[in-house]
């Protein structure tokens, strides 16, 4: 697997993005979709980055400087005909480590309540994410999940 810093220009990329946000506002409310849409995700702040192999888009994620210690994760998403195969997990350990080696001391998220995100949410825990209040500008919603970790 490649994992690449994005520039967010490919067709691939769009419709992996276009079908995140799809399934993120067909199961909660408007209001309480956090998403970014692709311009979202160009803003200097962000940085995203994209997986690959042979050609194929695997997955992708993201994070937003909050400040110059605090990062959020966002836009993590497997292809769905690579689900369960272990993208997601390479995903955040690179994206981790280039936290890390930014410098950032902590990293914090946002996910869903619901059922659907339950692999997320064990992912986060496997990587050592606590359950925390919200952070940066979210605030409590009965759709949103809050977690957090230091680097």
């Amino acid at each position: 697997m490649n994992i690449i810093i994005d520039d967010l220009n490919g067709p691939e990329v769009a419709d992996l993005l276009n079908e995140h946000l799809r399934d993120m506002f067909a199961g909660s409310p408007p209001e309480s979709v956090h998403a970014l849409d692709l311009e979202g995700l160009k803003k200097p702040e962000i940085t995203f980055w994209s997986a690959w192999e042979n050609g194929e888009l695997l997955g992708c994620g993201a994070i937003k400087e909050l400040d110059s210690e605090h990062v959020e994760l966002k836009s993590m998403r497997t292809a769905s005909r690579h689900l369960r195969k272990g993208v997601a997990k390479q995903i955040l350990e690179h994206i981790l480590a280039q936290a890390k080696e930014r410098g950032y001391k902590r990293i914090s998220l946002e996910t869903g309540s619901q059922e659907s995100f339950e692999p997320a949410r064990k992912l986060y825990e496997r990587f050592g994410f606590d359950y925390c209040g919200p952070f940066g500008d979210y605030v409590l919603d009965p759709y949103s999940v809050f977690m957090t970790r230091t680097l």
